[in-house]
């Protein structure tokens, strides 16, 4: 199996795949590596009378939202991700619209899921990145992106931020970080990937991959 850089996003309303693909771009554009895309469900809460108190329960959402069958992917949309995925891969991008300042749910949902992962060290060393989108400017893209990184740390992964030697993280007026590639969507999501966030995305993929390459060797 080719080594590959897996890219992992839950997208609401589209700009967070957008980015994922730019960053798979990226990855692709290294010679003897792949990019892996893959998306993630949503989570309900689901309310639930404890024996003191009412609870919330999270649950994979599905049609009757009882979490009682896998979630079917849309066909337009990459497949989900799986463990076996996240296990296999080289270096990792994960990619989460803001909330609250925080990563949501689907994202955490499925990092907390990587305890086997953790207790057998499948993913120490290995290069990870993340990326972000907001609806506005200030919309909390450095705390969701530091957010996402305190598991990998945990999981013994390499965090691979973009340095400022990319022209871009300098004359960007939109999004793009030192913390990793962003997007300011606008509040009705109406922006498109602005030139500097193309850039930044694409070239985050691409270090990815050279350092994955680099480390396997």
């Amino acid at each position: 199996m080719s080594p590959y850089v897996l890219i992992v996003y839950y997208s609401r309303n589209g700009s967070v795949a957008k980015l994922a693909n730019l960053i798979g771009r990226g990855v692709e554009s290294v010679s003897g590596i792949e990019a892996r895309i893959r998306t993630l469900p949503p989570v309900s809460f689901v309310k639930e009378e404890g024996p003191d108190e009412e609870i919330i329960i999270p649950r994979v959402n599905t049609q009757d939202n009882r979490g009682e069958r896998p979630p079917k992917p849309d066909p337009d949309r990459p497949p989900f991700a799986t463990y076996k995925d996240l296990e296999g891969c080289s270096a990792l991008a994960l990619g989460s619209p803001t909330r609250f300042g925080n990563m949501a749910a689907p994202v955490k949902y499925y990092v907390d899921g990587a305890l086997e992962l953790w207790m057998n060290g499948g993913l120490i060393g290995k290069p990870a990145s993340v990326f972000t989108a907001t609806a506005s400017m200030h919309g909390g893209q450095e705390s969701s992106l530091l957010s996402m990184m305190n598991p990998l740390l945990h999981l013994g992964m390499l965090i691979v931020g973009l340095p400022y030697s990319e022209p871009a993280l300098t004359t960007t007026t939109t999004g793009g970080t030192p913390y990793g590639p962003s997007h300011v969507s606008g509040p009705k999501h109406e922006n498109q990937i602005s030139g500097d966030e193309q850039q930044l995305a694409m070239a985050a993929g691409k270090r990815l991959a050279t350092l994955a390459l680099q480390l396997e060797k």
